[in-house]
This record gives structure tokens, sequence and C-alpha cells, in this order.
């Protein structure tokens, strides 16, 4: 996948595009099903499918108190969407001159000038340009005048409910894992660098990772299987994956700490991964974080966990 720093840079339009506009937080099933219809397409006409998505998110830029945690990184972002068949990613660098920009303007001088699509698709609720002032009405206005069709994929549900990222954030902080994947369509998943801790983990016969969290939103305090996937070179291999029990919370059998912190035990491996990079997924939430009386009572009920990981996530 082609990635583009800002529509700025692009030498000329892209060629046979179609394409799609958001900020795609999680890129949920409601967001796939934009990719699919967009990939889709381009495959169709024989082009490319594009998305243009923006960096910082813009809220953390006009209303930094009111921002939403983010459920991805730009790192995984950029990732899902290559697994959807995106050829081309456009980031737009977000700042306060570019919020500015009146809706009419961008779609003239952004989409049509330096992108130039054959068709655009985007969800229901999408607004853009100063003030969020465009509308669907604006877009669908513009687009035929220049060149460009415009259509909405319609929402996804699933029982009742929509599917958003706000959802999916909820759940989290519930310890929903297993219905945030449902929305996800795939287990959440944060990435971070693997620090040194107090080591007392070894000292209870289950050594840890203790993650240095890249990503915005850890679900709520908790003891989860998972798995651990090593993302840079290194001994084991880059990709190598473990089922692990993963420990999200203050600990508070050892006095309760000043922060969260997130400790990876991986069922089948003890060796060191100091300073790398990880990927914990978390899919079934195992029990409440909780303070044992002692560390024997702690040891022993770490071993009910891996127990019972391994029956979740089949590891013999």
């Amino acid at each position: 996948m082609r990635i583009v720093r800002g529509s700025r840079t692009l030498e000329k339009p892209l060629e046979r595009t179609v394409l799609t506009v958001g900020n795609f937080d999680g890129l949920h099933v409601g967001h796939q099903r934009i990719m699919k219809t967009v990939t889709g397409r381009a495959r169709a006409l024989d082009g490319l499918a594009a998305v243009y998505t923006f960096e910082p998110h813009p809220r953390k830029v006009l209303q930094p108190s009111l921002a939403p945690r983010l459920l991805t990184t730009l790192e995984q972002k950029l990732e899902l969407f290559e697994a959807a068949g995106v050829d081309v990613t456009i980031v737009e660098p977000f700042d306060l001159e570019f919020a500015q920009l009146p809706a009419e303007r961008f779609v003239r001088e952004i989409l049509h000038e330096r992108i130039d699509p054959l068709e655009v698709y985007v969800g229901y609720d999408f607004r853009y340009g100063r003030d969020r002032e465009g509308s669907m009405r604006t877009l669908t206005e513009l687009g035929p005048h220049l060149g460009f069709s415009v259509a909405i994929v319609p929402e996804v549900k699933l029982g009742s409910r929509d599917v958003n990222s706000t959802r999916i954030r909820e759940l989290l902080e519930q310890g929903s894992v297993d219905e945030a994947a449902l929305l996800l369509g795939r287990p959440y998943t944060i990435r971070g660098r693997v620090v040194t801790g107090d080591k007392r983990g070894r000292t209870l016969g289950f050594p840890t990772m203790n993650l240095d969290a890249e990503n915005e939103v850890l679900p709520r305090a908790g003891v989860y299987a998972g798995r651990v996937r090593l993302l840079d070179p290194g001994t084991p291999a880059e990709g190598t994956r473990f089922g692990a029990v993963t420990n999200v919370g203050r600990r508070p059998t050892f006095g309760v700490s000043d922060r969260v912190l997130t400790e990876a035990h991986l069922l089948d491996f003890a060796g060191d991964t100091y300073g790398r990079r990880i990927e914990i997924t978390f899919e079934h939430l195992l029990r409440e974080e909780r303070r044992f009386p002692d560390v024997d009572a702690l040891r022993a009920q770490i071993a009910l966990d891996a127990e019972l990981a391994r029956k979740k996530l089949g590891v013999p």
C-alpha cells in the first residue's frame, strides 16, 4: 500500500480512484463495510482504492478536553487499511489552519483538484470542513459537477444498536472484550515496548512482560486470556505468537500502584524480551482484579488463570 503524507505532496492526481474519507478509529465492522465497497468498486473499474484520513484526530486539535481516546494507533490503522485491500492512504496533517478550510473549498481543492476520484463513498454520519459545516447534501451537490459520484454506505447494526467506536470503548471499559471483538471483527489489540518492571512475576514463578502501552484505551482492570505477538527482529523471531495471560490493573496485593499497569505472562516462554515491541490481544475476561491475602494465594490463582487461559485459547 502506498502511503501519502499529506495531499499537498501529490505531484499529480491519482488515477481512476475510488475514495473514502474519514477517521476510521478502530476500523470496526462498519468501517470494514465501507472498505469492502471501495475496494470492490476499484477492482471493477480497474482503478485504485484510496482512503483519505487525518492525523491527529481533529478533536485533539479543536477540542482536546473532549477528544476521544483512540482505539488504534496510526500504525495499526494503516496496517488494517492494507489488509482490507486499500491501495493508497493519504494521511492529512490536521492543524488549526486546515480546520478553517470551508467545506466547499475542501471538496473542490482537496478532493477534486488533488485526488480527482471517480467515486466517493462515506459513512452515514460524515461531516467535514470548517465547524463541520459540510454535509452529505453539499457533497452530493458538488460531486457530479466536479466529475465524481457520491454514495452513502449504510450503517451497520449488531442487534438493535449501531456499531461505532464509542460503543466499543464502552464495552472495553466494562471488560466485555468478547463483545467488543464482535464489533471490531477481531480481538481488541494494543502495542508497546517491553520495559523493566519490579520482577515480582519471576519470584512467583510466572514471569511477565511489562508493557509501555502506545494505545490510549486499555480494557477494564482484570485478568484476560489472549495472545502476544513479537513485532520486531530478535529471538524468538519477529511475528512469533504465544498464548498469554494478561493483567491490567494496579496490583492491589502488593500495594496499589499509582498507575494502571499491563503485564503479560506467556504460557510457553520465559526468555528475555526487554526493549522489544509486542502486540497483546484481549480475547476473554478470566476474572476481575482483586487483592489476595498473601503471595501464596496469588501464586495459586495465577496458576488457575493460566490453566483456564489454555482452555479458552485452545493452547495445549
